[in-house]
Formats: structure tokens, sequence, C-alpha cells
């Protein structure tokens, strides 16, 4: 059954965006782009929130036709297009690329994506993951940490009122300072 995993860049004190939505001190480089293409090339489909959504695609489908792009961007630019993509909203009525608009997260209809062939399915937007936390639908954690206080904006993780332990998988520096952590939920066997 593939896995749904949320994949976020978070400021190290904790938020995905600052003030007015800005990402800027993001510190994404060739190197870190190269391993998020490297990895996201393996997923079976992208599942964002509204706000996600409409970020990547106000870029994305046309990145590559920048002159001045980079062999990385070209590469996101195409797989972002092809890639399947299901965008959770209440308030869009439509979108293009490859894309299938959900009005609400249905655990069961969740379940049903998980156990359709495939790849694993990268999960994005703070609002979004905390509706399928809340379901227990996520299976894996890949945080990107940079090294930058914003002081405010979007958490990753709303207060849920309730602990969630996590196995830690693996983690890795870049050479930017970006650590990525990666954390699955325990196993549901019990040891033997």
């Amino acid at each position: 059954m593939r896995k749904i995993i949320l994949m976020m860049s978070t400021s190290l004190d904790g938020y995905i965006e600052g003030p007015d939505r800005d990402i800027g001190w993001h510190r994404v480089d060739d190197e870190l782009h190269r391993h998020m293409n490297a990895y996201l090339a393996t997923m079976g489909g992208f599942l964002d929130g509204r706000v996600v959504h409409e970020l990547m695609a106000d870029y994305w489908p046309t990145a590559d036709a920048d002159p001045g792009c980079s062999a990385v961007v070209k590469e996101f630019a195409a797989l972002w297009r092809e890639m399947p993509k299901t965008v959770y909203s209440r308030t869009l009525e439509y979108t293009d690329w490859n894309t299938t608009v959900v009005r609400e997260v249905v655990p069961d209809e969740v379940r049903a994506l998980k156990a359709l062939p495939g790849g694993d399915l990268a999960l994005g937007g703070a609002g979004l993951a905390a509706s399928f936390l809340a379901h227990g639908l996520i299976d894996e954690f890949r945080i990107y940490v940079h090294p930058v206080l914003i002081g405010g904006g979007t958490p990753l993780f709303p207060a849920a009122g309730t602990t969630v332990g996590l196995d830690l998988v693996e983690t890795r520096t870049f050479g930017n300072g970006v650590v990525v952590l990666h954390y699955r939920k325990p196993s549901e066997a019990a040891p033997g």
C-alpha cells in the first residue's frame, strides 16, 4: 500500500511561511533542489491544500520557459506538470495541469487512494496536514528545517492537543545548512 508522506519546509522556529505568505527565507539551492527532485520523481502523486497548489500553479507550469532557468528548475517544472495532483479546496472551482479538486478530506476516500497502485503520495500544506493528522492518515514526515528564525507566520503544526510518537528514519544536512528530518509512525505490529 502506498504511504502518505508530509513533505514540508519550515523555519527553525516552526513556520512554513512568514507574514503575508512570505517564503523568501527558504534556502533552496541546487543541491537541495536536486535532492527534492530525485525524491519527488518517485512519488505517485501530490496531495496539496489550495494555498500550496496555487503557489505551485503560479510558477511551475511555465518555469522552464525562461531561457535562464537552471537544469534543476527545468527538471522539476516537467515533473510537476506531469505528476497527478489532488488539491483539497472548498473554494477552488477548477484547476489544470493533471489536477483533481476534492472538497473534503474523507478518510475512506484517502485510504482508497492509498490502496491504488503506484508510488507514495507527497502531502503539502499546513491546514491539509492538520486534517490528515487528525484522521491518522500521515505515514511519514520529511521536514526540511531551514536555518533561519522568522518570528511569526503560519505554523507547520497548529496546536492539536494530542501527542503523536514517531520513529526517526534518517537525517541529512545539506551544504546550505538545511536539515531534513525523516520520521515515520511506529510499526503497528507488536514485537515478537
